[in-house]
C-alpha cells in the first residue's frame, strides 16, 4: 500500500502529459483530413505515422505505470515531426545536408540514455550491485544495435518499395558512424549518472526518470545532490 500515493503521482504525470500534447494531436488529424481532401498521401501517411508513434509510448507508459518526463515527451514528438513530416515530406533531407546526421546522432544519444535506463532497471537501481563501465557499455550496444536495424529497415524499404531511404552505401556508413557518436554520449550520460555527476543535461533527465519511477528502481542510493 506504500506506492499507491506515488502510483497516483505517476498517474496524474502521464495524464498531464496526454493534455500537453493534446493539441498536437490534434493538429495531426486535422493534417490528414486534410492531406487525404487534396489527395496529398504522404503527407496523410507520415502524419498518421507520427500520430500513432507519438501516442504509443504515452499510452504504454500509462499502461505499465511509467511515468515519462515531459522534457522527454517533448523530445519525442519533436523528433518525429522533424524526422517523418519535415524531413521525409517536405525534402529537409535534401534542403540541409546536416539534418539527416543530426537526427541520426540526437536518436543515438536517446537511445543509449533509453538502453542505460532498462539495464539499470533489471538491477533495480543498485548502485554497488550494477557496474557502472559494464551498463554503459551495454547502453552503447543497444544504442548502435537499433540504429543498424534502422539501416536495414531502410533497405528493405528501397528493395520492397522502390523508395531511396539509404540513398548510397555512404550515406549509410555515415549515419552509422554518428549513430556510434551518439550511442558513445548517451552511454557516458549512464556512467556519469552512476558516478554521482547529476549536473549535466544528459544526467538530469537520467535522474528525472528515475526519481518519477522510484518502483522500478528500488535499490538505488541517494548518491550526490543537485
Amino acid at each position: 500500500m506504500k506506492d499507491q500515493p506515488e502510483m497516483t503521482d505517476r498517474s496524474k504525470h502521464n495524464t498531464a502529459n496526454l493534455r500537453f500534447l493534446m493539441p498536437v494531436w490534434i493538429a495531426l488529424i486535422l493534417s490528414v483530413i486534410v492531406a487525404v481532401w487534396e489527395g496529398w498521401w504522404p503527407l496523410a501517411a507520415m502524419s498518421t505515422l507520427t500520430l500513432i508513434l507519438s501516442l504509443a509510448p504515452n499510452l504504454l507508459a500509462s499502461r505499465y505505470d511509467i511515468a515519462l518526463p515531459k522534457a522527454f515527451v517533448v523530445s519525442m514528438v519533436v523528433f518525429i515531426v522533424a524526422s517523418l513530416i519535415m524531413g521525409e515530406v517536405f525534402d529537409v533531407y535534401y534542403r540541409i545536408w546536416w539534418w539527416d546526421l543530426a537526427l541520426h546522432g540526437l536518436s543515438a544519444i536517446a537511445l543509449g540514455m533509453i538502453g542505460f535506463l532498462f539495464i539499470y532497471m533489471l538491477f533495480h537501481g543498485d548502485n554497488f550491485a550494477a557496474p557502472a563501465g559494464a551498463i554503459a557499455f551495454l547502453a552503447f550496444t543497444f544504442a548502435l544495435s537499433i540504429g543498424a536495424l534502422w539501416e536495414i529497415f531502410e533497405y528493405t524499404m528501397d528493395v520492397v518499395f522502390g523508395t531511396n531511404m539509404q540513398k548510397s552505401a555512404n550515406d549509410t556508413m555515415i549515419d552509422l558512424i554518428f549513430d556510434a557518436i551518439g550511442a558513445i554520449v548517451g552511454a557516458l550520460a549512464g556512467y556519469a549518472y552512476l558516478k554521482g555527476r547529476r549536473k549535466g543535461l544528459l544526467s538530469r533527465l537520467l535522474n528525472d526518470f528515475v526519481t518519477l519511477n522510484r518502483h522500478l528502481y528500488k535499490k538505488t542510493r541517494r548518491l550526490d545532490r543537485d
